[in-house]
């Protein structure tokens, strides 16, 4: 089922991806090498960050994997990578402080949170079923499943759509506590701010890599670009 199509399709989202995660390793490397103004730790700042804010009932853990950072709205847990957990570095208090961000929104049931929770379940349904479903459409020639194929990959770029404006909202959020609660310094929170800016690229990449998808399968169905399905 090789496609010389689909790969030329993805190119753009292949290299946005490249150029994303080559920026998130180096920003993190370099101010990961750079002191925050506190001294505090990342486990440490996103704890200030949401106590601040009266929130008390989050716990904070340590996890493993590289900037495996995230926040567990359905446990209230946030989890914390070791190189972000320990360590008093611009990079890890960004980290940690952006976490800390998808705290506040749940806190504050922020609609664009609350809507990508909900599509969990979703997305993860159709990213383990959408090629199979769309691939039995085009094998036994039956197009309603193909039209069920296409509908599964478009909700799973609904999904990258809509974590657009949760990643960036968190990240604002962070940029703003950092300094209001004395974590980092005015004159540090854009250096902190840039490493938060190239993680949301990986997200970008993200969305486009989906939308891209999206569009071959439904050029693949027919439904756009006056073609028919191929074998």
């Amino acid at each position: 089922m090789f496609d010389p199509m689909y790969m030329l399709m993805m190119v753009p989202a292949l290299l946005l991806a490249g150029i994303a995660s080559l920026m998130v390793k180096l920003t993190f490397s370099k101010y990961s090498k750079v002191r925050a103004y506190s001294g505090m730790t990342g486990a440490q700042a996103a704890e200030r960050m949401m106590r601040s804010n009266g929130i008390y009932d989050v716990t904070i853990e340590q996890t493993h994997g590289f900037l495996s950072d995230h926040y567990d709205p359905s446990k209230k847990v946030l989890r914390l990578s070791p190189d972000v957990y320990q360590s008093n570095s611009l990079a890890a208090i960004g980290v940690a402080c952006h976490e800390a961000g998808h705290a506040l929104q749940h806190a504050t049931q922020y609609a664009p949170l609350m809507l990508r929770s909900t599509l969990v379940p979703v997305t993860q349904f159709s990213s383990m079923f959408a090629f199979y479903v769309f691939f039995g459409g085009l094998l036994f020639r039956i197009q309603p499943l193909l039209y069920v194929g296409c509908a599964l990959f478009a909700a799973a770029f609904v999904f990258a759509v809509v974590t657009l404006p949760v990643e960036w909202d968190a990240s604002a959020r962070a940029k703003q506590h950092m300094v209001m609660s004395g974590i980092v310094s005015p004159g540090q929170e854009r250096d902190a701010g840039r490493v938060l800016n190239a993680a949301f690229l990986t997200y970008l990449a993200a969305a486009v890599s989906s939308l891209m998808t999206l569009l071959y399968y439904l050029m693949r169905a027919g439904i756009i670009g006056g073609g028919r399905n191929r074998d």
